[in-house]
């Protein structure tokens, strides 16, 4: 029997380690910021195209490259960061396995330009798909310049499992702002297709945080600082009245590298337990410091999870870390145990004895005197008032007719006898129908019915909108503020007006006739999270989940109860849906039981 174990050829080898590392675009640029950070660079420029299919360059003024380590620099497992296997707990740097370059070499055009400071020249070297199709020497600024150029060209299929533009300059943007938040000292600039993202200068942790996210991020932010023997925590939780039912803005900083962790997010919600209403989620921004080796970072591909030697010490010192902050500074209630010395005994009273109050008392005070002058004026006047009797007087007592409410016995009310609805649990519909009766699920219906009428507005006629008596404005950070301008047309086509997109807000003049002025934010904001989810690649489906966020934001919750007109209503516009069996998310709208049916449950 022949052999069948074979060793792959290097070009199919990177391209399968290329899976691993490059999911897509965000996972280009995770990797070249991280080099540019570990080059010491303190500036840094991004550069996207077309959501980085096109182009994705970083640009630094680091320590740059020699013309052999320029070269080396693709090879698979080169790397400057490690030695022995030791050096994987010992680790200071972002990158350490050397398979990043390489990895993006192998299905992508690479064009990278490197000088060290006492160079005279620098290197140009250009790749194609693993391939080095030239090298030579190039007058460029010190540091390193790294364009990727057609992303996955010579994978067509990996291609094709990337999402929208909107959705991968979403991941992109997310990467960039994790890297950002991180490294304070740096300063960072971002450009997509030309347009100017960020531009960050240095500063401190909340400087960096106010920047991305806006400066009326600054009043909701709660100071968290703790230094023990085994962590040092830094950073800010927001105030509880700020906190946002979605989990976008929550950050864990471990050695300055971003990390998800759900068990020490768990201890932060637990810090919050009771502040904090159901379906809500703190924003926070922590950084956590613990020895390099109490930590081992080489457990996933992408290094965004951590494995601790100790979760367990870890989760009890956040948690009553951001629990004393907290109420430090009057967040949540506290036990004040420290005594204030004001409740004290003076020393000088110690051995004082108490004196017998002095009552002086005036003898000619009477307190009667003025009583009895009043009682004698009221004698006077009650004489010359007329007797009650005489507001009577020429009224025909006899004639008059008293009406008495009759008491209906009956179950139901007139109304409801004639009615054709009822409502159960203040959440289902019961109605009758000619072979039985049918029970609608009220808030499926109206997610179903509103649905069709916001496509209905979006892609056939012109909504309704009502005029704001005056414009709101609505603070945003630049990534939603970004997203926002993409889909102005169609929130317009759905009835919202804006006045003005700001860099870090937007001012709303009008709003659709269906929502009223206190459920804007709340509505964009849910809107913005289920685009940033759920946008396939189908321009037609970004306005599918426009409508179905609308729908299901503002549709009749469970729990309200309905008179009946809104009833009959929610029963005769279902039924003129296109698909009233199902709610725009799959669900059953209503169920219909026959007569036979309700007959047999009386017939056992």
């Amino acid at each position: 029997m022949p052999d069948i174990i074979q060793l792959l050829p290097d070009h199919v080898a990177n391209q399968i380690a290329a899976g691993e590392v490059v999911q897509r675009p965000a996972s280009v640029v995770k990797e070249l910021l991280e080099n540019a950070i570990d080059a010491e660079a303190t500036n840094i420029k991004l550069i996207i195209k077309e959501a980085g299919k096109i182009l994705i360059q970083v640009i630094d003024n680091g320590k740059g490259m020699s013309q052999t380590d320029a070269r080396l620099s693709f090879e698979r497992h080169a790397t400057s960061k490690i030695k022995k296997a030791e050096d994987l707990f010992n680790l200071h740097t972002k990158g350490f396995r050397g398979e990043a370059l390489a990895s993006i070499a192998a299905i992508a055009h690479i064009d990278l330009k490197s000088k060290q400071e006492n160079q005279e020249l620098g290197t140009q070297i250009k790749i194609e798909g693993s391939v080095i199709s030239s090298q030579e020497n190039v007058s460029t600024p010190k540091g390193t310049s790294v364009a990727v150029k057609n992303l996955f060209y010579n994978i067509p299929a990996r291609r094709n499992f990337l999402k929208s533009n909107t959705i991968e300059t979403r991941h992109i943007i997310n990467e960039f702002q994790r890297i950002a938040l991180a490294h304070p000292t740096i300063s960072f600039s971002f450009f997509h297709n030309e347009n100017e993202v960020y531009n960050l200068s240095t500063g401190n942790f909340r400087q960096r945080i106010v920047a991305i996210f806006g400066k009326k991020t600054n009043e909701k932010l709660v100071p968290i600082n703790e230094v023990t023997d085994v962590l040092e925590i830094n950073g800010f939780v927001t105030k509880p009245e700020f906190a946002k039912k979605k989990r976008g803005e929550q950050f864990f900083f471990v050695n300055d590298r971003f990390i998800k962790n759900a068990y020490l997010n768990h201890a932060v919600s637990g810090a919050f337990e009771s502040l904090l209403s159901g379906g809500y989620f703190p924003t926070y921004f922590l950084y956590l410091t613990v020895p390099t080796k109490s930590i081992d970072i080489n457990i996933h591909p992408t290094k965004t999870e951590i494995k601790f030697d100790d979760e367990k010490t870890l989760y009890a010192i956040l948690r009553s870390t951001i629990k004393h902050s907290l109420g430090q500074y009057n967040v949540a209630p506290v036990l004040d145990f420290e005594r204030s010395a004001s409740f004290d005994t003076p020393y000088d009273f110690k051995n004082k004895t108490s004196e017998t109050p002095k009552v002086t008392v005036n003898p000619d005070f009477n307190p009667f005197k003025s009583d009895i002058q009043k009682s004698n004026q009221f004698s006077h006047k009650s004489e010359k008032m007329p007797k009650w009797d005489s507001l009577y007087t020429g009224i025909d007592v006899q004639n008059i007719e008293v009406k008495s409410e009759t008491v209906n016995s009956s179950l139901f009310s007139e109304t409801s006898q004639n009615s054709k609805t009822y409502q159960v649990h203040k959440k289902y519909i019961v109605s009758s129908i000619k072979s039985g009766v049918v029970y609608i699920n009220q808030h499926l219906a109206h997610q179903r019915i509103l649905y069709e009428e916001f496509l209905e507005n979006i892609t056939v006629k012109e909504a309704m909108s009502q005029q704001l008596l005056f414009p709101l404005e609505i603070a945003f950070n630049k990534s939603d503020i970004v997203l926002i301008r993409e889909i102005k047309e169609d929130l317009e086509s759905v009835g919202f007006l804006f006045d003005k997109i700001l860099d870090d807000s937007i001012i709303v003049n009008g709003i659709p006739v269906t929502i009223t002025e206190s459920q804007i934010t709340i509505i964009i904001e849910q809107l913005l999270e289920d685009i940033k989810n759920d946008i396939p690649n189908a321009s037609f489906s970004q306005l599918d989940v426009m409508s179905k966020s609308l729908a299901k934001s503002l549709a009749i919750k469970t729990g309200t109860k309905l008179d009946l007109k809104e009833q009959e209503d929610i029963v005769n516009k279902l039924f003129i849906c296109k698909q009233p069996d199902v709610s725009p998310f799959g669900k059953t709208t209503f169920v219909t039981i026959n007569i036979d049916e309700i007959d047999k449950r009386f017939n056992n």
